[in-house]
């Protein structure tokens, strides 16, 4: 256990205090756990999470192909026209859109559409892009923590829990919905004044004709009708019993085809620099699940609450936040389920409630769950590491020749990601406690 914890720490310092590239550092940590022997060959290789890898080189293709006929400009060209110019509001729309259909499709997916849009308005508007993109992300977090199909730590909880889609609607959405209303406002309201939008930037975006945009129809129309297929199979998916990742990458191969695109020349144009920094990462993370970290963590959790079960959900929802922000939330979330499930009956003894199953699951089970739930969501808003979707973003404005560091992401994300926290504890203790007296 020692020893995946000093190399862990030793890689998380170097990609934290950005002294050594991030992607190099994650691979170096990786080959460290190996060569020494901490973590096994075949489970260091089992970490990788092949559905997340997939996701990523998938959507990529897809997103390189479709940026060939010239429809994100269009789309930027036309929002920046229709709001007037007016940043701040064009701010507050993106993050509303992208919590929207973060809900949806996998926030990875959510960025990658959003992130080329969002640089090409900033670059027009010549304001910073940024905070945009910072933002945007933090709001993919918050909404994919709405549905059970819009983060990955929620689909690992619904199957393991038996928890329906609609039992995610019910409990999480309504909470999720009140963090959007207020905070989005606020945060565009804060940012209105850094913001400012010249008088000759406006006036060249009165001018500009979104439709010349386009550069060509056939092809647009060909990946349109691919997209499509993608986004209904991703929304089937769990009927179709078929991971995420193999529909981007299949709809990626099929778009590629169908519009007649290179694929060598798309493959050079997929962030392989993400690619490896998460597979570096997921082995560092399973070095920590396989020397037991997470599962030795928990326990001490539960006895530092001494059979308070209203400290001990909070407890839960605060633990898995924090390590969310440190630790990619997959490999927390299957670490924390079997803890989870090893309480319930303690609880339930303990409140009376253990000889009622359905008792049972709605006053201990689902408070336990909805907390983890929404800790380990929210909580990957607290560092560029917390969340795939951060280092998609990260990684798309370094493309692009904007510097998006650890550091100036942390000081955007922790306050949300605290905020946030703070409102999912008032949720808790309303619903689950004050409203259903023990």
């Amino acid at each position: 256990m020692i020893g995946s914890l000093i190399i862990f720490a030793i890689t998380y310092l170097f990609i934290a205090s950005e002294k050594m590239d991030k992607t190099a550092a994650a691979l170096l940590g990786a080959a460290a756990v190996i060569v020494f022997h901490v973590v096994p060959y075949d489970y260091a290789l089992h970490s990788v999470d092949l559905n997340v890898i997939f996701l990523l080189v998938g959507m990529m293709i897809v997103m390189f192909i479709m940026s060939q006929t010239g429809v994100f400009e269009w789309i930027a060209v036309t929002i920046a026209q229709k709001s007037k110019g007016r940043a701040s509001l064009i701010l507050l729309l993106f993050m509303a859109v992208t919590a929207f259909l973060s809900a949806f499709l996998d926030n990875v997916t959510t960025v990658i559409l959003i992130a080329p849009i969002t640089i090409l308005i900033a670059e027009i508007l010549e304001v910073a892009a940024v905070p945009f993109l910072i933002l945007e992300a933090l709001a993919s977090n918050i909404g994919g923590t709405a549905t059970l199909i819009g983060d990955p730590p929620n689909v690992l909880i619904g199957s393991q829990s038996e928890l329906t889609f609609n039992q995610f609607i019910e409990h999480l959405t309504p909470i999720v919905l009140v963090m959007s209303v207020i905070i989005f406002p606020v945060v565009a309201f804060l940012f209105r004044n850094s913001m400012t939008v010249s008088d000759a930037a406006k006036a060249r975006l009165t001018r500009a004709k979104p439709e010349l945009a386009i550069l060509d129809h056939k092809m647009l129309k060909r990946a349109l009708i691919v997209f499509a297929g993608i986004l209904i199979a991703f929304f089937i998916s769990h009927q179709l019993n078929v991971e995420p990742g193999i529909i981007a990458l299949a709809g990626a191969l099929i778009m590629t085809l169908v519009c007649r695109a290179d694929l060598r020349e798309t493959l050079e144009k997929v962030e392989w620099i993400s690619v490896f920094f998460f597979i570096g990462l997921f082995i560092l993370i399973g070095a920590l699940t396989y020397n037991g970290v997470f599962q030795w963590l928990g326990k001490h959790i539960v006895e530092l609450t001494q059979g308070n079960f209203f400290l001990t959900v909070m407890t839960i929802l605060w633990f898995s936040a924090i390590m969310s922000a440190i630790v990619d939330n997959i490999p927390l979330v299957i670490a924390m389920i079997p803890l989870i499930k090893s309480i319930i009956p303690d609880f339930g003894t303990h409140l009376g409630v253990v000889d009622s199953p359905a008792v049972l699951q709605t006053t201990v089970a689902e408070p336990l769950y909805w907390a983890l739930a929404l800790g380990a969501c929210l909580g990957g808003n607290g560092t560029l590491v917390g969340a795939s979707a951060n280092v998609v973003v990260a990684n798309i404005a370094r493309r692009n020749n904007y510097d998006l560091t650890f550091m100036r992401f942390t000081k955007y994300g922790l306050p949300v990601m605290l905020a946030t926290l703070v409102f999912s504890m008032i949720y808790i203790y309303v619903r689950y406690f004050l409203l259903m007296p023990r």
